[in-house]
């Protein structure tokens, strides 16, 4: 499945929230027609279901889930909970979740652009695994404070998860990554397991 670039309410009235693919909600009564009554879901689409959520919310193509699912898998500790902290712990989605970008396809850009720093050197990977005590700020220059800034103004204001801190540092932004996230402040509803299950030929080879 190549990354998704089409309508992305369709997605979410689908699937339901995906805070990292669009920060908007369909207005209530836009393009509501009468469906017909849906048919008993098969275990099969309950967890392809479950997957494209992953993807879509964090912006991934198929291999690319697929990669980390494997990874996880040769990992300590429960699967699922692993694949959603290499998920959540990517450069992309710590800056969604610090507010410095309102979705994870803007962070990505943001670090395509090289205009963020990581420990002092610009990271331009937007999978670039971030680790506790790393410090993210942006470039010292106006174009960079601002796109940070209009993002800041734009989003709600959200509560930050335990793991992250953010700080205003003379006339820029510093993000601190203060541990591995805790699987309760994952920033999306889903149901990890369900994943594992669908990949689970596939990473069995």
């Amino acid at each position: 499945m190549p990354r998704y670039l089409g309508p992305r309410f369709k997605k979410i009235r689908r699937l339901g929230a995906l805070p990292g693919l669009t920060n908007k909600s369909p207005k209530v009564g836009s393009n509501l027609r009468k469906q017909p009554r849906s048919r008993k879901k098969s275990q099969y689409r309950i967890r392809l279901e479950e997957k494209q959520k992953l993807c879509f919310h964090y912006g991934l193509r198929d291999y690319q889930l697929l990669k980390y699912v494997r990874i996880a898998a040769k990992a300590k500790g429960p699967t699922g909970q692993v694949l959603l902290q290499l998920l959540e712990m990517r450069l992309d989605n710590i800056l969604f979740r610090l507010g410095m970008a309102s979705t994870i396809p803007a962070a990505r850009q943001l670090v395509n652009h090289r205009h963020i720093l990581v420990n002092g050197r610009i990271v331009d990977r937007p999978s670039y695994r971030c680790k506790p005590r790393d410090i993210i700020m942006t470039k010292d220059n106006q174009k960079s404070r601002t796109l940070i800034q209009n993002s800041l103004d734009s989003s709600p204001h959200k509560e930050l998860p335990n793991h992250l801190t953010l700080h205003p540092f003379q006339y820029k932004y510093k993000g601190l990554v203060n541990q591995i996230i805790d699987s309760k402040w994952v920033g999306l509803k889903i149901n990890e397991l369900l994943v594992v299950e669908y990949y689970s030929r596939q990473t069995k080879t």
